[in-house]
C-alpha cells in the first residue's frame, strides 16, 4: 500500500509546479485549490476556478492532470469543481452602492451601456452585474460568458465569474431558450435570484433592468436598496419623450436619478472622419436629466468589453456616475436661492413675496421647494401685477424630494 502521506507531499510539490499564467502563481498561491486528497494512489483535487475565463480554467485543469499523473504512485487524478460556501458571500442588501440601469424603449442601447458601466467600474472596485431583463437577457452574449450556474452548499445561485467580476443573468439558466414568461411567474424567478444569489463582490452591483416600466422594474424598485438609476435613450423626440416619463416614475418611488447616456447621438463616417447627427440635436432641449454621456454609433461599441478594459468612449463614464452618486439626493442650492423646504405656507408666500420684490427688472429668480413649485408663477404674476404669460417659469424635479424653479423678473 502506498504510503498517503509521502505521496500527498509529492502530489502538491507537483501542483505547485503548475501557474495561473495571468498572474504567474502557483495554483495554490492563486487560490485555486480547495481540497485536495490521497487515497490509495487515488487522488482528487477540488478547484475553484470561478475567477478565470473559461480558456484559461481549462489551461489550468489540463495542467493539473498532466502534473499529478506524472507523480510515482498516483494511479488516477481527477479534478474537481469545488461547492463554495455562502458563508462570505454577500446578498444584494451587503453592497455598498446600488445602481439601475433602465430605458423606456428597447432598442436604445441600455444592456450595452450597462455593461461597460460595469466594466468600467470594475477598474478600481469589486463590481457584480445582475442582468435583470429576463425577457430579453443579453448580458451574457454581451460578455462573452455562459453556464451551467453552479450552487455554493447551501443551495445558492453562484454568479459566474468575468475576470475578476460577479455576473448572473436568467440567460445563463436557460441556454438560449425563448423566455415567454407572465407577470407572477416573472416576478417570481426574479425575486429568487435577487434573494438568492450568492455574491463574491460587495462593493457596486450594477442592474440592467428590462425596458418600460413593468413588473420587473417596479418589483426591483420594492426589492433592491437602488441608490441611483442611469437612463439610456436616443436623441430621437419619441425616445426622450418617454425617458422622461420613466424619470418621473423612479423620482415618484424615491430613487435619485444620476443622468442620461444619450447613446448614438453622432455617426463618425470610416471615410472622411466627419462628425454626424443621427437624430435632432434639439431633441434633448428641457430634459430634466444631467447628461452623463453622449455616446457614438461606433464599431467600438458593438463589441465585447471586459472588466477594466472598455473602449475611450465610455472610459470615463463610471467616474461621472460615481461622481453624481456622490450627490445624489442632494440639490445644489444657488447662494442667490429662495429656500422654502419645511417652511410653514404662510411663511413660504412672505419669503417668495420679498425676495421678488427686492429684484431689479432683469434680475434672476431661483426658488426651492419641497413640493411643485409650479403654482408660485401665478403668485409671481400677480405680486408683479402682470400677466402670466409674461413670466417664463421653468421648474424642474432635481432630486426625489426637491424642485427648482427659475424666472427672470
Amino acid at each position: 500500500m502506498t504510503d498517503t502521506t509521502t505521496l500527498k507531499d509529492r502530489v502538491e510539490a507537483a501542483l505547485r509546479t503548475v501557474r495561473d499564467p495571468a498572474a504567474d502563481l502557483s495554483v495554490f498561491e492563486a487560490g485555486f485549490v480547495e481540497n485536495l486528497t490521497v487515497d490509495d494512489g487515488d487522488v482528487t483535487v477540488e478547484t475553484d476556478l470561478t475567477a478565470v475565463d473559461e480558456e484559461t480554467g481549462q489551461g489550468v485543469i489540463e495542467a493539473t492532470l498532466r502534473a499529478v499523473d506524472d507523480v510515482e504512485g498516483v494511479e488516477s487524478v481527477h479534478v474537481e469543481q469545488a461547492a463554495p460556501s455562502s458563508e462570505d458571500s454577500a446578498r444584494v442588501e451587503a453592497f455598498d452602492h446600488v445602481i439601475a440601469v433602465a430605458s423606456a424603449k428597447g432598442g436604445v442601447g441600455k444592456s450595452t451601456v450597462a455593461t461597460h458601466l460595469a466594466c468600467t467600474l470594475a477598474a478600481d472596485a469589486e463590481v457584480a452585474l445582475f442582468d435583470a431583463d429576463i425577457h430579453g437577457p443579453n448580458v451574457p452574449r454581451l460578455l462573452d460568458v455562459s453556464g451551467p450556474v453552479r450552487s455554493s452548499e447551501e443551495g445558492d445561485p453562484l454568479p459566474i465569474r468575468r475576470d475578476g467580476m460577479d455576473v448572473m443573468s436568467v440567460g445563463l439558466m436557460e441556454s438560449g431558450a425563448p423566455l415567454a414568461w407572465r407577470g407572477a411567474m416573472a416576478h417570481d424567478a426574479l425575486s429568487d435570484l435577487f434573494g438568492n444569489t450568492a455574491w463574491r463582490n460587495d462593493d457596486v452591483l450594477v442592474v440592467d433592468l428590462p425596458p418600460g416600466t413593468g413588473d420587473v422594474v417596479l418589483t426591483t424598485l420594492q426589492e433592491v436598496p437602488v441608490d441611483g438609476v442611469v437612463v439610456v435613450t436616443t436623441p430621437f423626440h419619441a425616445a426622450v419623450s418617454d425617458t422622461e416619463r420613466t424619470v418621473e416614475l423612479f423620482r415618484d418611488n424615491d430613487v435619485p436619478v444620476l443622468g442620461a447616456v444619450v447613446n448614438m447621438a453622432e455617426y463618425v463616417c470610416n471615410c472622411c472622419g466627419e462628425s454626424n447627427d443621427l437624430f435632432d440635436e434639439t431633441a434633448l432641449d428641457g430634459f430634466d436629466a444631467p447628461v452623463l454621456a453622449e455616446l457614438p454609433f461606433t464599431q467600438d461599441l458593438q463589441g465585447r468589453p471586459a472588466p477594466a478594459d472598455v473602449p475611450a468612449a465610455v472610459a470615463d463614464l463610471g467616474e461621472r456616475v460615481r461622481d453624481a452618486l456622490d450627490g445624489a439626493g442632494e440639490v445644489d442650492v444657488p447662494d442667490d436661492a429662495v429656500d422654502i423646504r419645511g417652511v410653514a405656507p404662510q411663511e413660504r408666500k412672505e419669503r417668495v413675496r420679498d425676495r421678488f420684490e427686492s429684484l431689479a427688472a432683469g434680475d434672476r429668480f431661483v426658488l426651492v421647494s419641497d413640493r411643485d413649485p409650479t403654482p408660485v408663477g401665478d403668485f409671481l404674476s400677480r405680486v408683479a401685477d402682470e400677466s402670466r404669460e409674461s413670466f417664463d417659469v421653468q421648474v424642474r424635479r432635481a432630486t426625489p424630494d426637491d424642485w427648482v424653479l427659475e424666472t427672470v423678473k
